[in-house]
């Protein structure tokens, strides 16, 4: 028989429910503003422009390679080495600099005089693609929430479900927001990262949420703030242990791993912070909101 993990933690969360909802409330405020204001800084694969696979005739530096295309103002090239050390696969925005017919020539005048090189793929992504995918991004979180929707009603109760997505939409929007604010660019990866971003948060949350539907049945208390508090606090030292060492994955990648996976990275460190502080703050909240309480679910 499961028996519950005592804790020593005793810290009242609830009753820091208004802050939370200032913060909270603040932070979206700001975020649905940047969208409105600056939208997102859509990189290559949401708008036009090129992708170009060279090979150099020796081994190149990529830094070496991005600072010739920022001398030249390229400043939001994504560069990554394909295969050995003298192949390197660019995406390019359209630029002023250049166009269908003049970026190999831009190519050309920059590198081959310092690092000679051949073109093995030039291929134009054109907006109409972009916006296919950018489609199919919205339509793929929509889902994701909408199953989670499903499954989190269908595991607990309807009202679990609402407040994970309370929380999840919450964490997507301040994800985003920070994007939007700051136009970093958003592609694929940060895309892959918000969908990632939104099953940790959502494993933060039901782990949350199993607690508080045994601790229901166990704790001998009529208050519902009070079994949401000690079902916080046993729960505690687990969210913010598995939040800390995969942030240590993720400082690691984002400083080491490149270019390639820097936004990545990025995207995944702005959602755990904010997904644990959700998963701490405002699953919980939201459930003593939707107007549950404990004698209504004696019964689970």
């Amino acid at each position: 028989m499961f028996k519950l993990i005592s804790s020593s933690l005793n810290y009242n969360f609830l009753g820091q429910k208004k802050i939370a909802i200032i913060i909270s409330v603040f932070l979206i405020i700001v975020s649905l503003t940047s969208f409105m204001t600056k939208g997102l800084n859509w990189g290559i694969d949401f708008s036009s422009g090129y992708i170009v696979q060279l090979k150099f005739e020796k081994e190149v530096n990529i830094s070496e390679i991005r600072s010739a295309f920022e001398e030249n103002g390229v400043t939001d090239s994504v560069m990554q080495s394909f295969g050995s050390n003298n192949e390197i696969i660019i995406k390019l925005k359209e630029e002023s600099n250049f166009n269908k017919a003049s970026v190999n020539v831009f190519l050309v005048d920059i590198l081959s005089e310092t690092h000679p090189f051949e073109i093995l793929k030039l291929e134009f992504v054109g907006a109409q693609i972009g916006d296919e995918l950018r489609e199919k991004g919205e339509w793929a979180m929509l889902v994701a929430l909408l199953s989670i929707l499903v499954y989190i009603g269908f595991r607990f109760e309807l009202l679990f479900g609402v407040g994970a997505i309370i929380a999840l939409i919450h964490d997507v929007i301040i994800t985003l927001g920070f994007f939007s604010l700051f136009q970093i660019e958003f592609d694929l990866s940060v895309l892959s990262a918000i969908l990632a971003v939104i099953g940790y948060s959502l494993n933060d949350t039901i782990v949350v949420y199993d607690r508080i539907r045994e601790n229901i049945n166990i704790v001998k208390s009529d208050s519902y703030e009070y079994i949401l508090n000690i079902s916080i606090n046993q729960t505690l030292t687990r969210t913010l242990i598995t939040s800390l060492t995969t942030m240590f994955v993720l400082i690691s990648l984002y400083v080491l791993g490149g270019s390639a996976v820097e936004y990545f990275a990025l995207a995944m460190m702005i959602g755990i912070l904010v997904g644990t502080y959700s998963s701490i703050f405002v699953a919980s909240t939201s459930l003593y909101f939707l107007g549950a309480n404990a004698e209504h679910r004696k019964d689970l």
